[in-house]
């Protein structure tokens, strides 16, 4: 998927329906304001990154500051177009005309086109919505790889290659595609990971969005998160992180040439209420690919409902230990699982003593949106 250039009509059909749909979206996000009494905690991200060990510099993370929101006390809608006739042409631009300290709630009206940038969200800019005219239209890509060097010559290692790094708590993203555009790494290349976006603040919502990447897209980093009805693209690790996330109905999509992964965990505490929970998505592309490795000593990654194609590598997981050489013994505390999972690579799923198929009652957690407490702020229609 490139940057492309849009017919007229095109693009004014789909500003069209973009305004339409801002119109409804900015009446209530999909936040339940009436519950949003709280103390939001921003977090400091830990997490070490995956493929390879290439851990973030302490530069990128952010200090344990805490606001108290009372929720969104209105709504403002910002537009961008990159042709220039929004009222900003950058998607950066945008987001620096929010408020330091927001406490409103805010749409960024995408219009179709590619947008060229590095665009971060910081801490003090909560309840945002990056709104698209859909994932194949609207596009934020760039092209950083982790030994690329960063501003200060140093490489800038996994954690800050994203495209779009997103710090802010209550952030959302609606029918846009973020991309790297670094090429995929040849077998036994360091330094190319290579993120399309980082999700760092807690409680954030994703529908009918697309990451595009190789070695790790998406960068899962920390908080709880909901994805729905997205896409996502990559060959190794390329969901990782130690994030609370329910992924759901969305499709993983494998571009591995010789072997790949699809989730990195990186639970490392029994304390840690964290772990990936896939419910009804498709995992399809090429392979052979484990479907889950453990990064941490007590990785949680669950799978269920969900359609495997024949693209699974024999034993389907792998828990870090015998291809690093660690000796966690992570078999004995790790949770790899997967619960009612259908289609021809769910066999080779089975090949591995200490993954396990679940039954109803361990699964159920994370079958439903209460495994993110997604009651509080998740509106029913959006689950």
């Amino acid at each position: 998927m490139a940057c492309f250039r849009l017919s007229s009509l095109f693009v004014l059909l789909a500003c069209t329906s973009l305004l339409s749909h801002a119109k409804e979206q900015v009446k209530g996000s999909h936040y339940h304001t009436s519950r949003l009494s709280f103390v939001a905690a921003t977090r400091t991200s830990t997490s070490s990154s995956s493929g390879g060990g290439t851990a973030p510099s302490p530069t990128t993370s952010t200090k344990h500051h805490r606001h108290k929101w009372i929720g969104p006390t209105g709504h403002r809608v910002i537009t961008v177009d990159v042709k220039g006739s929004g009222e900003f042409q950058s998607v950066q631009a945008a987001v620096d005309a929010v408020a330091e300290n927001n406490t409103v709630s805010v749409t960024i009206l995408i219009s179709p086109g590619c947008y060229i940038e590095k665009v971060v969200v910081p801490v003090t800019k909560p309840y945002i919505t990056f709104q698209g005219a859909g994932r194949e239209v609207t596009i934020i890509e760039w092209h950083d790889r982790a030994s690329d060097p960063g501003p200060n010559g140093q490489q800038l290692r996994t954690y800050r290659t994203a495209s779009v790094t997103v710090f802010a708590n209550y952030f959302s993203a609606r029918n846009i595609s973020f991309k790297n555009t670094a090429p995929a790494p040849m077998p036994g290349m360091q330094g190319w990971q290579a993120a399309a976006f980082r999700i760092s603040g807690d409680k954030a919502y994703f529908s009918g969005c697309g990451f595009y990447g190789a070695q790790d897209t998406l960068c899962d980093d920390a908080g709880r998160h909901y994805f729905k009805e997205c896409y996502i693209e990559g060959s190794i690790d390329f969901i990782f992180g130690n994030a609370r996330s329910m992924y759901k109905d969305c499709e993983l999509h494998s571009i591995a040439t010789r072997f790949g992964s699809i989730a990195a965990q990186y639970r490392n505490s029994a304390d840690e209420n964290t772990g990936f929970a896939f419910v009804n998505c498709r995992v399809t592309g090429t392979g052979p690919l484990y479907v889950g490795r453990a990064m941490g000593r007590y990785s949680r990654i669950v799978y269920s409902y969900t359609y495997f194609d024949n693209v699974v590598a024999r034993g389907g997981w792998d828990d870090w230990d015998e291809t690093y050489g660690h000796d966690h013994n992570h078999s004995k505390t790790v949770l790899l699982g997967v619960y009612k999972c259908w289609g021809p690579g769910v066999a080779a799923l089975r090949r591995t003593s200490w993954a396990r198929e679940l039954d109803f009652e361990t699964a159920h957690r994370f079958l439903v949106k209460s495994f993110v407490n997604g009651r509080h702020w998740i509106a029913p229609s959006d689950a």
